[in-house]
C-alpha cells in the first residue's frame, strides 16, 4: 500500500472543521503511521515521547535536538499521506532556530506543530521538576514562528507546561498571550482532573484547543473519550503513549516467548500474507512486472 501523495490532504483547519475533536495517536515509526492510515483515523501525530523512545532508546529529557527529530519525522511521513501534527519542542533554540524549525517542517509537509514554553533543557510534560520561560520569551518565540511560515494553512499551537509550576491560573493567562502572538490553537499541558479539563476547555472561546490523554502514568489527565472531550471544548485529542507502551509490552512477550522456545500463538501476531499487505509488496510487484517483465534481476 504506496502512501497517496497525489491526494492533497486537507490543511489543519479543514481537518478540525470537518473532524473535530480530532484524535492524533502517536507514530513512533514509519510502520506505526501506516498502520494508523490503515485503521482509519484522520490524521496522526508524531510526538517527541515516542519518537526519542523508539528511535533512540532515550528518556524525553532534551537529549536530541532538531536534526535528529526531522530525521525521524521525515521517515515516517514517507509512509503516510495523512494530515500529521508534529512535536517541536521548544523549538530548539532561540527565534532564528525557530523560524528554522518551521521553515523545514513546512518545506517537509507537515500540517501542524506544537511549540512549548519550557526552559531548556525541556523535559516530557508529564515528568516532574519543569519550569518555564517568562512569558515574553515564548510569546517572541510564537511571533517569529508566524512570520516563518509561508502558508497560513500551517497550524501553530502553543503549548505551555505552566500548570505544574505557576498553577492554573497563570498557564490560562499564559494561553491568552500566546493567542495574541499568533497561535492558531492553544496546548495546555498536564491538567489534574474533570474539573481543570472543563475550565480550560472554556477558556479562550472561538480558539482550537489540544489536550491529551497520557495512558501509563497514575498522576496524569483522567481518562475521557472524545465524545466528552469536544463537549468540553476540545477539539484535537493527542493519545502520545498509548501505541508505544502496548508495543514495548507486545515486544517484550515475544522476547520472554523465544526465551523459552516458545512458538507464537494463533492470533497473537500477523501472518506473512497480512505483512506484506501492509507494508505494501503487491504495489512493489506491480511496478517490477511493469518494468521488468516479472523477472527479478
Amino acid at each position: 500500500m504506496f502512501s497517496n501523495k497525489d491526494k492533497k490532504p486537507l490543511t489543519w483547519r479543514e481537518l478540525l472543521s470537518n473532524s473535530a475533536p480530532v484524535q492524533l495517536p502517536a507514530a513512533h515509526d514509519a510502520l506505526t503511521a501506516r498502520l494508523i492510515e490503515r485503521a482509519g483515523f484522520a490524521a496522526y501525530q508524531i510526538g517527541g515521547f515516542a519518537l526519542v523512545g523508539a528511535r533512540h532508546g532515550l528518556p524525553d529529557i532534551d537529549l536530541t535536538r532538531f536534526a535528529e527529530q526531522a530525521a525521524g519525522v521525515r521517515d515516517i511521513m514517507a509512509a503516510c499521506s495523512l494530515p500529521v501534527l508534529v512535536d517541536a519542542d521548544d523549538g530548539y533554540g532561540d527565534v532564528k532556530n525557530v523560524t528554522h524549525t518551521v521553515r523545514s517542517y513546512e518545506a517537509l509537509g507537515v500540517s501542524a506543530i506544537f511549540l512549548e514554553d519550557q526552559v531548556s533543557p525541556k523535559r516530557c510534560g508529564h515528568m516532574q521538576g519543569k519550569s518555564v520561560v517568562p512569558p515574553q520569551v515564548m510569546e517572541e518565540r510564537i511571533s517569529a514562528a508566524a512570520s516563518a511560515r509561508r502558508s497560513a494553512d500551517f497550524f501553530l499551537v502553543a503549548r505551555t507546561d505552566a500548570r505544574e509550576p505557576e498553577g492554573l491560573e497563570l498557564a490560562l493567562r499564559r494561553a491568552e498571550k500566546y493567542v495574541k502572538a499568533g497561535a492558531d490553537g492553544i496546548y495546555v499541558e498536564a491538567p489534574k482532573s474533570v474539573k481543570e479539563l472543563e475550565q480550560i476547555g472554556k477558556a479562550l472561546p472561538g480558539t482550537p484547543q489540544m489536550t491529551n490523554m497520557f495512558e501509563g502514568d497514575k498522576e496524569t489527565t483522567p481518562w475521557l473519550t472524545p465524545k466528552e472531550l469536544g463537549k468540553l471544548g476540545f477539539s484535537m485529542i493527542l493519545y502520545p503513549t498509548t501505541i508505544l507502551f502496548r508495543v514495548v509490552t507486545a515486544i517484550e512477550h515475544a522476547l520472554a516467548d523465544l526465551k523459552r522456545g516458545k512458538q507464537t500463538r494463533a492470533g497473537e501476531a500477523v501472518d506473512m500474507t497480512e505483512y506484506e499487505q501492509i507494508v505494501g509488496l503487491p504495489d512493489w510487484a506491480k511496478i517490477e512486472n511493469r518494468f521488468q517483465g516479472g523477472k527479478s534481476q
